[in-house]
């Protein structure tokens, strides 16, 4: 595991490359501001990336470590094989960050660090990368609570890392893809055109599809979205308030949890003072 981080940065690298050149080929939707988005989007990452290793350098993986010499964990209960416990390690740590991403969409403070991510006015690879350096930081934390709960391999955190950050880039992308296998994807994994509806300005898509990796977490618990309701090229992509915003400045994108209204988006209603830039019904 000492190569962990070298091999999360190359199959990073090699998913973001594939999916810039199939964007490129066969684009889904005609972007609004298109290209001008990638320097903060992408500055955005390094910046997480440094946080991350500073604050929380251990991680995921050394959760994993350190709960699996005081044996701690739920998979250290039973006696299962290797193989089993990653995959059902691997499967429950899906479903924490489905949890997780709904409960940010459901509470105002939480939502004021996930609107940077959804702010984003066109959809692309690169918005899969694009979230609050807090809400990352706040991420982790989470995962690592869930390693050390779960009782999961260091190997199945790896796995899943790896799994999280490709789909994520995956299903934020502008591909297009035949119907008829999107339509086959999307029964076990989140394709573009499922998550894509989640980007939508309307609040009750913006509230449905948060699974980024197994669709069926959404279909399980009743927060699936088929398709927009505008269609995917006429969909409006982003949040309501900041449609003339400045969200492809970096500055910008990180003040915005300090300074910005959040709208109508969080599930949890807040008590009626006078913000404007309500999502619609």
């Amino acid at each position: 595991m000492n190569d962990e981080a070298w091999i999360r940065l190359s199959i990073f690298v090699g998913v973001l490359a594939v999916m810039v050149v199939w964007e490129w080929l066969a684009p889904r939707r005609v972007l609004i501001q298109g290209y001008r988005r990638w320097p903060a989007n992408l500055a955005i990452v390094v910046l997480n990336g440094l946080a991350v290793r500073l604050l929380i350098p251990a991680g995921a993986v050394g959760a994993a470590f350190w709960a699996s010499e005081q044996g701690w964990g739920l998979l250290t209960l039973v006696a299962l094989p290797s193989w089993a416990s990653v995959l059902i390690a691997v499967i429950l740590l899906d479903l924490v960050i489905y949890l997780q991403h709904l409960v940010v969409h459901a509470v105002p403070l939480l939502w004021r660090l996930h609107m940077v991510h959804h702010a984003d006015r066109d959809i692309d690879v690169t918005t899969g990368l694009r979230f609050h350096p807090v809400e990352i930081l706040l991420s982790m934390i989470i995962k690592m609570t869930a390693v050390i709960l779960i009782g999961a391999p260091a190997l199945a955190v790896v796995v899943f890392e790896v799994i999280l950050n490709g789909m994520a880039m995956f299903n934020h992308s502008n591909v297009r893809l035949p119907a008829a296998i999107d339509s086959i994807i999307r029964t076990l994994f989140v394709t573009p055109d499922m998550h894509r509806v989640h980007h939508s300005v309307i609040k009750r898509e913006t509230n449905s599809n948060y699974g980024f990796n197994l669709s069926i977490w959404d279909r399980l618990f009743g927060t699936y979205t088929a398709q927009p309701e505008k269609g995917h090229i006429d969909m409006t992509i982003g949040l309501n308030q900041f449609q003339s915003a400045p969200t492809e400045q970096l500055i910008w994108m990180l003040r915005l949890p300090f300074d910005g209204q959040i709208g109508q988006y969080p599930m949890i209603k807040r008590r009626q003072r006078s913000e404007h830039g309500d999502g619609n019904e």
